[in-house]
Order: structure tokens, then sequence, then C-alpha cells
């Protein structure tokens, strides 16, 4: 087994910061708010910190996105975040959760979602902050900027209920769609996190808005190769 590599002091806050974010929103938080957490004078320092744990392999950063901090299973599996969907276990004390994969979300503009199971996966049940009850696979990329890509698994718990600024799975007739939950005097707002697309409004009363669930992990695409 890999041993875990050693952390400072800072690298630990900052990391669990970034677990803590995940856990509570679905996402990593961005250079500016961990600056603005741990009282650093610009994000560049937290960016230097960034640097620093994926040297020492315990993240992976992802160009191109303001939240582009992944967390990597190699050295996190003892800290229950992992980005690996796994077939089978190396050792059998894991436990394990049958997950399956429901359906195609649009994460841009919402396409028809396929009610059948395209098929299971066995992950390990330590992957996720909390246990999710299915996997939806994102297509577009109105959630770019939260680290969720088009073609990746998104690990989705069960909910009708959402706190604002928690990345939700949504329904909207029979169409489907990931986005990050805001309630309003007016309604909700479903926000991309991508200037490119435009929030949706849910108006009160909409008959065909409902709350699929939120997500609580995510496994890369390229990761399942």
């Amino acid at each position: 087994m890999q041993e875990k590599p050693k952390l400072t002091d800072r690298q630990q806050q900052i990391l669990d910061l970034v677990q803590s974010a995940i856990e509570r929103t679905g996402a990593p938080p961005t250079r500016a708010e961990i600056a603005a957490e741990l009282g650093f004078k610009s994000a560049n320092a937290a960016e230097e910190h960034l640097q620093a744990l994926a040297r020492k392999g315990v993240i992976e950063l992802v160009g191109g996105t303001s939240r582009g901090i992944r967390l990597k299973s190699d050295t996190l599996r003892a800290l229950a975040e992992s980005r690996v969907k796994q077939f089978s276990l190396p050792l059998p004390s894991l436990a394990q959760l049958s997950l399956p994969l429901v359906g195609r979300v649009a994460a841009g503009s919402p396409i028809l979602a396929q009610e059948h199971i395209d098929q299971t996966y066995i992950v390990e049940a330590s992957m996720f902050p909390r246990q999710p009850d299915y996997l939806l696979k994102v297509r577009g990329m109105s959630m770019r900027d939260a680290g969720i890509m088009d073609g990746d698994l998104l690990a989705v718990q069960k909910a009708k209920e959402a706190k604002n600024g928690q990345i939700v799975v949504a329904r909207l007739g029979d169409e489907v769609t990931v986005k990050r939950f805001r309630r309003t005097r007016t309604g909700v707002e479903l926000i991309p996190e991508n200037p490119d697309f435009q929030t949706i409004v849910v108006h009160p009363g909409q008959e065909d808005f409902e709350l699929e669930g939120l997500a609580v992990g995510l496994i890369r695409n390229n990761m399942l190769m």
C-alpha cells in the first residue's frame, strides 16, 4: 500500500477545506475562496499551496476552470475521498456499493432523460463523503467551472430538498439537468457554472419541476479507461 504523503500543517488545512467544500456543496472551492477563508493576501498564495499538494500527489489540478481541484484516490482513500471507479476491490474488508448508471444528464441544454439503467458499477463506499444512490452521466459543459465536465459520472444522493449553493440534479418535465441550486423570494434558480449558459428560473408552483438529488461525488470519465 502506498504510504500517505507527509503534509505541512497549512497543506493539511487547505486539503481539509477542499474536502469540506466538496462535501457541503458538491464542488471544490476557488483559489479566491481558499484565500478568503484562510486569510491569505491573494489567491496566488492559495495556488502555491495547491501546486505543492499536486506535487505530493494528493490532488490533481485541472486547467481552464476556477474550481479545477480533484482529490486523488491513491492517497485519499483513507480520508474517504476518491475519484476512481473500481470493478474489483483489493481489500475484501472494504464496503462496496452497487450503483446503477441511470440515463444521461445534460449539463447544458437539458436533454430527454433515458430511464433505463445503462450498466452497474461496483465502487468503494469510501469514495464518497455521503452514500450515493445512483450515477448520472453528464453531457455538456454548463458546469465546467465547478469542475464537472462532459462525460463525467456524477454520484447522486436522492433528495427532495437542497440548500443554497449545493449542486443538484433537477427535473423539468421529462428533462434532467445538473446545476447549482439557489432559492429566492420569487422561486428557484438553477445556476450554471459557465458564463456561456443561462440561469434556469423556476417559478413558484411550477408543476413540472422536481428536485431529484444532490451531487455527492464525481468520477472522472478519463479514469475509467
